[in-house]
């Protein structure tokens, strides 16, 4: 079990956006954190009142968009116009290539995502677009899954073998998580503080698994938790 601290990731700091990367980005690099498996980019972006990213291109990634807190306005060349707004999830397969832009949705605070991208299993194809609601019952003290490459009910589609799970948990409230043979899992803190099989993470910090094995993750105050289960 490794640890990622989140005072040891790469930082953006504008005037509009405070972006923090797990992984090598933009002007951030570092040969130690490239990606996790098929897990190329885990941003932790929080941007100010009516600003945002100008129009932009993407191709071959499964971009993820979580809203913690705010909302965010959403374009792009497929025709998609959509504010996602907190607790909702967005899936964006940029494939063959897709340009997109985020602007914060309010004139009046803050707006707190995470954006995550998912190397695909295949390259090119018709960029897709989806996007969902985290029911707070389906992740209550629990890992519910939101996203995986065969989604039921509300779940969401990727084009790669990746399992995504959420835990709101409650002070006290415990969740555990079971790492099968071959697989890797990324946690990732994003609001509170949890122990993860006795280590204790605060939100920003992160760990990887890659050997069979349970996660037991126990709130030491209100927190969130965010999961990635890969090939």
């Amino acid at each position: 079990m490794q640890v990622r601290y989140g005072a040891e990731r790469g930082q953006t700091k504008l005037s509009w956006l405070q972006s923090y990367h797990s992984f090598s980005f933009g002007d951030y690099y570092d040969p130690e954190h490239m990606h996790f498996r098929s897990l190329r980019v885990l941003n932790d972006d929080i941007i100010t009142a009516g600003s945002g990213f100008p129009t932009h291109p993407h191709r071959d990634a499964e971009i993820l968009t979580y809203v913690l807190k705010g909302a965010l306005e959403h374009k792009d060349s497929m025709g998609n116009g959509t504010v996602i707004h907190e607790g909702e999830l967005q899936r964006m397969s940029a494939g063959a290539g897709v340009t997109h832009s985020e602007f914060n949705h309010y004139q009046d605070q803050e707006t707190h995502f995470l954006q995550i991208w998912f190397l695909p299993a295949e390259q090119g194809g018709e960029p897709s677009y989806d996007q969902t609601m985290v029911l707070d019952e389906e992740v209550a003290n629990t890992f519910g899954v939101v996203l995986k490459p065969n989604p039921q009910g509300a779940q969401i589609a990727v084009a790669q073998d990746v399992v995504m799970a959420i835990a709101k948990l409650d002070a006290g409230k415990e969740a555990s998580y079971a790492v099968a043979e071959g697989r890797g899992v990324y946690l990732h803190v994003a609001v509170g503080r949890v122990t993860v099989n006795g280590t204790e993470l605060t939100a920003g910090d992160a760990l990887q698994l890659e050997s069979v094995g349970e996660l037991a993750v126990t709130a030491v105050e209100k927190a969130e938790v965010i999961l990635f289960d890969m090939a």
